[in-house]
């Protein structure tokens, strides 16, 4: 595989899979995450113990070397709780990428520009063998926004939208950015929830509805308007919401 995507590719098998094999068809998402410790070496070692009952497909090591934990036809144990467009449990939809980063507990800092090389390379292959629609390249706090802040706002989600892996906006950051703050009414706020159900992020039930929907809207900033992240929904974020609706 390394040769055909030109990837310095290596195998370390985590015994944390599912052991029946899946359909090449069923695999329909990819999921970013980072590791969030401190040291790279800690977590490799995590996400192949049995003790922790997690893992990935695949690990992208700091070097921008990729380690290959679990064979893609084999369900990683990744997502955890995890909802998107009505689908629950991704783990068995999806193939999972663990990037290591200390992540917001552990002085989270950009991801080094090997992994993100590594990263596209690693994507044009996963999309092109496996069918994976572009707006189906999510990030952990997606599906999981109650649980979850990774990949994080530091994340290049433009870059990889502009070599067509992720979905992004169309719209000038620069124009918008003086609808930012501004406040939206009741109604405005209901379409921009509407937008982000029909986008895949899952419906706000049940208790703590404001710090849920607090939640939802950091989870769509850290993807979509990383330079502010505040939870409060303005006209910036309605008008991108809008945007990524009509692609």
């Amino acid at each position: 595989m390394s040769s055909k995507i030109g990837l310095n590719l290596t195998t370390n098998y985590s015994i944390n899979f599912d052991p029946q094999k899946r359909d090449k068809k069923s695999i329909r998402f990819v999921i970013i995450h980072y590791t969030g410790m401190k040291r790279e070496k800690d977590a490799i070692k995590k996400l192949c113990d049995s003790k922790s009952k997690v893992s990935s497909h695949y690990f992208i090591k700091n070097s921008g070397n990729i380690l290959n934990l679990v064979p893609d036809l084999y369900t990683a144990w990744h997502a955890g709780f995890s909802n998107w467009k009505g689908l629950k449990s991704l783990n068995k939809y999806s193939i999972g990428i663990e990037i290591n980063n200390p992540g917001h507990d552990h002085k989270y800092r950009k991801f080094s520009s090997k992994q993100t090389v590594s990263l596209i390379k690693l994507l044009r292959f996963l999309l092109k063998k496996y069918n994976i629609k572009k707006k189906n390249v999510l990030g952990h706090s997606d599906i999981s926004p109650d649980r979850k802040k990774d990949p994080g706002e530091k994340f290049p989600w433009k870059k990889l939208a502009k070599m067509n892996l992720c979905s992004w906006h169309n719209l000038n950051e620069d124009k918008i950015k003086r609808f930012r703050n501004l406040s939206l009414s009741k109604f405005e706020e209901k379409i921009f929830l509407k937008n982000l159900y029909s986008l895949g992020y899952s419906k706000i039930i049940g208790s703590q509805y404001n710090q849920k929907k607090i939640n939802l809207i950091n989870s769509f900033q850290r993807k979509f308007r990383q330079s502010l992240i505040n939870g409060k929904i303005d006209q910036e974020c309605l008008l991108i919401s809008k945007s990524l609706i009509k692609l």
